[in-house]
């Protein structure tokens, strides 16, 4: 029994430990800064939350080691339509916070199902494009695709989660732009997204707070105390931590301006507080981290032995590519403020966890990316 929680030692030479270890210590890195976001109001209640669900992630992580991804393919259906059946339940039963009706609260646990579906229309899309061999550009392959992204994005839109919407979009976006898509068809798709926006302006879909964050973001100096209360708070911690940042004095009651000023500060807007305690060197540190992990992916998709294991990196490296700019950017006012969180790095079990398998799967995909001989 205990031989079949043993990974192959064979297998266990084909792990992306660089991948892991960057991984960790991103993790690592943003739990130390929840303490700092946290700490004068809540001592260590978030960090001991966060690092328990990292210890379960971790755990769940080892789980899909031992199994061949392959194994996957099988079952992508139930997971893609489990994910639907879950989306559709949060629709009208969820728990709404921060606006948003995109929870299932289980006693002292917040679930986000729209983490799992993203996951889940990743899958899918990976399936999809093995079985019609990458061969997108063709009218019924494309629309047979399109539709398995469609539906769980318009079930998260309508909770409305701007911010998880964005992120399908590109992760589909990433994926047909490797696929090859003919260009004039993304640049079509982009054009539908602008008219479906003005479209549901006015729809009731799109509430006023939703709305005021977008007209705050083009307009960034007009209600500095209003709607953009937070960019501004968010911009005087991150200004204040200069190049090399304030530090951290462990000792002192004084937390910092952002763990005192800046709403969201442990989950949206962590890296107020990283741009403050560790300065521009600290963010560059960060980002440096950052393409490693991203690198890795897209060299495991590069690698991988069939289309559905590269897609489903590609799917993930996307995935992180936008989560990253968006989030950062919306601290510093260049892009608008979504709900989207820093990976690896904000506080949240349901963010964390789903984060962490996808990076487990992309280390099952690289470790057999040959077939092992006995």
């Amino acid at each position: 029994m205990l031989e079949k929680l043993k990974i192959d030692s064979k297998l266990r030479k084909e792990l992306d430990y660089k991948l892991l270890t960057v991984m960790i210590v991103i993790v690592l890195f943003g739990i130390l800064n929840i303490y700092l976001a946290t700490r004068a109001e809540h001592g260590v209640f978030f960090t001991k939350k966060q690092l328990i669900w990292f210890g379960i992630s971790m755990l769940v992580l080892y789980i899909i080691l031992l199994w061949d991804y392959t194994i996957l393919y099988g079952y992508v259906e139930i997971f893609y339509w489990g994910s639907i059946v879950l989306l559709i339940i949060t629709r009208f039963a969820g728990s709404v916070i921060n606006g948003a009706r995109g929870w299932i609260v289980l006693g002292p646990v917040s679930i986000q199902p729209s983490e799992l579906a993203k996951i889940a229309m990743i899958l899918m899309l990976a399936k999809q494009m093995q079985i019609v061999d990458m061969k997108i550009n063709n009218v019924k392959n494309f629309f047979k695709v399109a539709i398995y992204a469609a539906i769980p994005m318009v079930l998260i839109v309508i909770q409305p989660d701007m911010g998880m919407t964005m992120v399908s979009f590109f992760i589909v976006l990433g994926i047909f732009f490797v696929a090859g898509l003919d260009l004039r068809v993304i640049g079509s798709g982009l054009l539908a997204l602008v008219l479906a926006i003005a479209l549901v302006w006015n729809s009731g879909i799109i509430k006023s707070y939703q709305k005021m964050r977008l007209v705050g973001f083009l307009n960034p100096e007009a209600d500095e105390l209003g709607i953009n209360l937070q960019l501004t708070q968010s911009m005087i911690g991150i200004g204040s931590g200069g190049f090399l940042g304030t530090g951290v004095d462990l000792k002192s009651n004084d937390a910092g301006y952002a763990a005192e000023f800046v709403p969201e500060r442990q989950t949206d807007f962590i890296f107020s507080v990283i741009g403050e305690h560790w300065g521009t060197i600290g963010g560059i540190f960060l980002l440096i981290l950052y393409a490693m992990l991203i690198y890795r992916i897209i060299d495991t998709a590069r690698n991988a032995k069939d289309i559905f294991g590269s897609v489903i990196c590609i799917g993930f490296a996307s995935y992180f590519i936008f989560a990253i700019l968006q989030n950062i950017g919306m601290t510093i006012g260049i892009m608008p403020i979504t709900g989207i969180t820093l990976p690896l790095v904000s506080y949240g079990g349901s963010s964390l966890l789903t984060t962490i398998m996808s990076i487990a799967l992309v280390l099952n995909i690289g470790m057999r990316k040959k077939k092992i001989q006995f």
